[in-house]
Formats: C-alpha cells, structure tokens, sequence
C-alpha cells in the first residue's frame, strides 16, 4: 500500500470535510420535512426524527397546491432550457464561425448582459411583459429567464465552437451539406457536453428564480414552487414539516437534472482540448 504524504492526507481531509459542509444542509432539510414543530424548534432540532412523519409529505401534496406549483415550475424551467440552448446555439455559431460586418459588437452587446442585476431592470421587465400581453401566461417568465440566461449561454458556446476544427465544415460541406445540415448534424453533435452543462445551470436558474417570479406572477394558478412555499406561512401558525417537505420535493428534480448529466459536465471541461487533438 502506497504511503501517503502529509499533503495528501491534508488534502483529503479537506475534501471530505468539504463535503460533509456540502451535504450535511441538505441532510439536515430531509429529517426536518419528518418531524413536527415541537421537534424541529424544541426537542430535536438536529436529530433523526423520532417519528417518521409522512404525513407532511401528504399534507404539502394535498393540501397546500404543490402539485400545480411544482408543474408550474416543470414547465417554465423546461421551456428557458431548451428556447436558451437553441437561441444561444445558433447565435454563437453565427458569430464564432460566419464572417459578417458587426458580428463581434453582437457578441459583446450580448455578453453584457451578464453584468446586469435583476434588481436593475425589474421595472422595465414588467412594463415589457405587460405591454407584449404575456401576463397570466407562462411566458411571462419563459421570456425573462430566457434573455436573463443568454448571456452567459452565448458566451459559452462561444468559446466550444472557436475551439473547432475548421476541417469539419469542410468535410461536410465537400459531402454537399449545406448551413443548416452542417449544423445541426456535424456542429451540435460535437458540442453535448456544452448542452448538458448549460442545461443544467439554466434549469437550476430557472427552477430557483423568486424575485422576477414574485413580480410578474400574480395569479396563483401560475406560481412556482419557490413562490409557492410562502403560502405554508401562516397568520398565527406555520407547518413547518409540510414546508421542509415541500423543499425536499423542490429539490429532487434539480438532483435528478444533476445525476443524469453529471458525466457530460465532466467532460465539457476537457471537450475543447479533446476536439484539437
């Protein structure tokens, strides 16, 4: 057995410590969704619950909308993540591959988005979404999220599709492909470890978003989870297990999103190099 240095006996003590940091919050957010409120403020706040309380699971699903919160929110995070991976596709392949006049002040104009708080320009979002007619709709937050994520989705495809050979094109275009065919079938297939990642980022953005959520939407039909967990606070009282349910149920579908893709995230941290050589 190889002999470990003090460097890397500190080192893994680290990582590890590192992760029980981590995971111990989310640890912490799956017993308290089983407990009461006596448990979770007074006899056991940090324990295992003494009673396994389905019962609030139940009580979030049944009682409080969850299940119109959380479809709410399946459909709003789904819809930015592919209408943002298309839009910033096609965008950074036309200004890292095509030649024409201004195609580097877009690129910039765009990636100067990032730098803009929502804070910012919450009023003149909601003037726009009201004037464009999308209030009580999904797309009043679809667009929003879409164009908050651009940005940073651009700028990354950006990057992957200088990184590609030129000789791709080439080969496809001697093989008569023609723009779109190139594209779609030789360009899009090599940059998946890109897609995946960014999926997941704008999921994650869009799945946890509250402040533009808060603003645009006023219909209670149309409300997402994170909007969604201020109705379990009560004028005199507050289920505080139903609520830590409903955070569990909020935070599967971004672990899900996460395990499914994990390798392809991985990979988008070599893929350029890979692709060069």
């Amino acid at each position: 057995m190889k002999k470990l240095s003090f460097s890397q006996i500190f080192f893994r003590i680290f990582l590890w410590g590192y992760a029980f940091i981590s995971l111990y919050p989310l640890v912490w957010m799956l017993l308290y969704s089983f407990k009461n409120n006596e448990e979770i403020f007074v006899s056991n706040p940090f324990g295992f619950p003494k009673t396994l309380r389905f019962e609030n699971y139940i009580n979030a699903w049944s009682q409080y909308d969850v299940p119109v919160y959380f479809l709410n929110s399946v459909i709003v995070a789904s819809a930015t993540v592919v209408i943002t991976i298309v839009l910033a596709m096609m965008f950074a392949y036309a200004t890292s591959r095509m030649k024409w006049r201004g195609r580097n002040f877009a690129r910039t104009f765009v990636a100067l988005g990032m730098f803009i708080p929502v804070q910012a320009v919450l009023i003149p979002v909601t003037r726009v979404v009201q004037d464009l007619g999308l209030s009580g709709s999904h797309w009043a937050l679809i667009v929003p999220y879409t164009a908050f994520n651009l940005a940073f989705a651009t700028l990354v495809f950006y990057g992957f599709f200088v990184g590609l050979p030129v000789e791709l094109e080439e080969a496809a275009c001697i093989d008569g492909a023609n723009i779109f065919q190139t594209f779609f079938f030789v360009i899009v297939p090599t940059v998946k470890p890109a897609i995946a990642t960014l999926g997941i980022f704008t999921f994650l953005n869009a799945w946890n978003e509250f402040i533009l959520a808060n603003v645009l939407v006023l219909d209670k039909s149309l409300k997402t989870l994170p909007l969604g967990i201020l109705f379990f606070q009560g004028q005199f009282t507050t289920d505080w297990g139903a609520m830590g349910a409903t955070m569990v149920i909020a935070s599967l579908p971004t672990v899900l999103v996460y395990t499914l893709f994990s390798n392809q995230v991985e990979k988008a941290v070599t893929i350029g190099g890979a692709v060069k050589g």
